[in-house]
């Protein structure tokens, strides 16, 4: 049975972010840029994206273990990512388990190109909108983190079968919010999200999807 998780929220919110100012510092050119996925996405200025997206040891070492221990992952395991950016987290799951079997994607040529290099052969370019290049079940876990409320509700529905389809257990990450006020930061923040979901509605597209997995939401307090 799907269940609730809080694997990146404690990260999520140790970020500090200034709403009104991303918002009046002309947003609609920061959300055309930062769509391309490219250079000023990923590596630009922060109007544009993370503005810089470097990795750093151990930051996501804490996620990798709560995914290893609650989904029992080993080194006979094999694990997708949809939407993997530059793959820091795979990086960080194959660093603690040396020989578990990791694939990822994105849409990004520029972040798989910037993945650290004993791993970018696990990766490679393709859309999330589109059928997945996997048998059904291939995966013992399939996870996604802040990518399918980037996608349009048509391609979003798409992909949650898709990883319905590949994976036998399953944990997605969304944006998300609870109120009008995280709704409000969200939308000042938001650059390439187009579904804007209440947790709420989140749970039915899941439960209309026929989504057996787990979930997480990050909110924008």
């Amino acid at each position: 049975m799907e269940k609730r998780r809080y694997f990146v929220n404690k990260l999520h919110h140790s970020s500090k972010r200034n709403y009104l100012d991303r918002m009046i510092k002309q947003k609609v050119k920061g959300m055309k840029i930062a769509s391309k996925y490219g250079f000023d996405y990923w590596d630009g200025n922060r109007k544009y994206g993370y503005g810089g997206y470097k990795y750093i040891p151990g930051r996501w070492k804490d996620v990798a273990k709560k995914l290893i221990k609650t989904y029992s992952l080993n080194n006979n395991s094999r694990i997708l990512d949809v939407g993997c950016g530059k793959a820091y987290l795979l990086y960080e799951i194959k660093l603690l388990l040396p020989k578990i079997k990791i694939c990822g994607f994105d849409l990004s040529s520029y972040a798989i190109s910037k993945a650290k290099n004993s791993i970018r052969k696990n990766l490679f370019v393709h859309n999330a909108c589109n059928k997945f290049p996997f048998k059904n079940k291939e995966f013992d876990l399939v996870l996604t983190l802040a990518t399918l409320h980037n996608l349009p509700i048509h391609c979003l529905f798409k992909s949650i079968k898709e990883i319905e389809r590949v994976g036998k257990k399953k944990y997605i990450m969304v944006e998300s919010y609870n109120n009008f006020q995280e709704l409000f930061n969200l939308q000042c923040w938001a650059l390439t999200c187009k579904s804007f979901f209440s947790i709420k509605d989140w749970k039915w597209i899941f439960k209309t999807n026929k989504y057996k997995g787990d979930y997480e939401f990050i909110c924008f307090k």
